[in-house]
């Protein structure tokens, strides 16, 4: 790489990089105001804003978005006749879950063998620093020959929906001729790659009510309804034997084909226990890329210390499907809702409730810009070729930019490679990574404006 000036500049530009990726990890923006300071989320988004406008970008906003939370805007223009390129990523963070369990403080960037730890680091306040990153290497080597928009969004986390709300009432607002999403990532230190499909999701809550009250289990259990017990019935039904999904209705064994996924590298990559199986039928690939899963979030029901020998009389299940491409979302909530029906036992009373909603994506990996994103990456990423994966995950405002920009290509690449642990405790980015996907996208915007 070292013979690149892009590459030179962007190596140069590394221990800035650290140093702003320390500041924004540092603001606790979870856009969940009932756990964390709305204060924290609008330090971050104003940090964006700052870096944008030292940048030289106009109309640098910050956007209220329906869901009450910001995203950030701005726009950076190119030479006259010059393509458009929206480049997104997210300031939002998960909650660090239990800080305890963290080996460095979660908004504390710490540098530890190899890695940069801290929450956001990879998904994806990294993402931010790599646009920065690869605007800056083309401002010092020539200028960006692009027109370029950023957005980058403040409650992606949460899957509340606001930058997808705000981008269709302002559909002119993020238009362009090719959109990069910074929020995938490698499929292993070192390869790259863009992520090609993404699977949808649905969320369901699931309430089971058969008593009036809690019972005294032993005068009255044996006849009486128990509404944990159907819950679990109603779960245990949304697996085969095997742990693949079984939802009445959806289609269970459709197939992947572009890049194999080794078993024994996803047991490591899931740090499954020894001797435990993997789950379902068919490739990895196409158990995480093709074909839904569901998952059982979370249950309301007595913890076991201070539980009560009690017949319950009502409990409460949240229910993940994530839906691949092929699918309908809103299709796939009603098979769900209607599974869910259909195997509650005993006559219980069944309620659902949807309370989040995406559907899966799938790019045309025929475009120019793919073309274009394959030559920069082999620079990027000496001696080794562009791989196409899925990714198991869901990213709402994929669909609602394909739907309101029909013409423009989507292309999805990032800092989350399976060792980030985006979304556990311990995330981290590789510098490498940065650096190098950091030269990709520079590259990708030089050669993309010349096709």
């Amino acid at each position: 790489m070292s013979s690149n000036p892009v590459a030179e500049t962007v190596a140069s530009l590394m221990p800035r990089a650290k140093a702003e990726l320390t500041e924004l990890v540092a603001f606790k923006s979870v856009a969940d105001f009932d756990q964390f300071p709305r204060s924290e989320s609008e330090g971050a988004a104003r940090w964006v804003a700052d870096a944008l406008t030292a940048e030289g970008f106009q109309d640098v906003a910050l956007l209220d978005t329906p869901d009450g939370t910001q995203s950030v805007y701005g726009y950076l223009p190119g030479p006259a006749g010059a393509k458009t390129v929206l480049l997104y990523a997210h300031y939002d963070v998960q909650p660090p879950l239990d800080e305890a369990a963290w080996t460095t403080p979660p908004f504390e960037l710490t540098e530890r063998d190899g890695r940069w730890y801290g929450r956001g680091a990879a998904d994806c306040k990294g993402g931010v620093i790599m646009h920065l990153l690869a605007l800056r290497a083309l401002k010092a080597n020539g200028g960006v020959p692009v027109h370029v928009k950023v957005i980058a969004e403040g409650s992606e986390e949460m899957g509340t929906g606001g930058l997808e709300r705000y981008a269709e009432e302002h559909p002119d607002l993020l238009e362009a001729d090719t959109i990069v999403i910074g929020d995938a990532g490698n499929f292993r230190v070192g390869l790259p790659t863009v992520t090609a499909t993404l699977r949808g999701m649905t969320l369901l809550r699931v309430q089971i009510d058969t008593l009036e009250g809690n019972l005294h289990s032993g005068q009255f259990g044996g006849a009486a309804p128990d509404a944990l017990g159907a819950l679990v019935r109603v779960l245990d039904s949304l697996r085969a034997e095997d742990g693949s999904t079984t939802v009445d209705g959806l289609t269970p064994d459709t197939s992947w084909d572009g890049l194999r996924y080794d078993e024994e590298q996803f047991r490591q990559d899931a740090k499954v226990l020894d001797g435990v199986q993997l789950i379902g039928s068919g490739t990895v690939a196409d158990r995480i890329w093709a074909r839904p899963a569901v998952t059982v979030l979370g249950i309301d029901c007595p913890p076991v210390v201070g539980a009560t020998p009690s017949v319950q009389a009502s409990a409460r299940a949240l229910i993940s499907l994530r839906v691949p491409p092929g699918i309908d979302a809103a299709e796939a909530t009603k098979l769900l809702e209607a599974h869910v029906a259909a195997h509650t036992p005993w006559g219980a009373r069944v309620r659902t409730e949807q309370i989040g909603q995406g559907q899966p994506f799938s790019a045309d990996t025929a475009s120019p810009a793919y073309a274009a994103m394959a030559e920069a990456m082999a620079v990027a990423y000496p001696g080794q070729e562009m791989q196409y994966a899925g990714q198991g995950g869901s990213i709402p405002l994929c669909n609602t930019l394909a739907a309101l920009y029909p013409h423009a290509e989507i292309l999805l690449i990032g800092l989350s490679e399976p060792e980030a642990q985006i979304h556990a405790v311990n995330e981290s980015v590789h510098p490498d990574e940065l650096e190098r996907l950091s030269v990709a996208e520079a590259l990708f915007l030089r050669t993309y404006a010349a096709s």
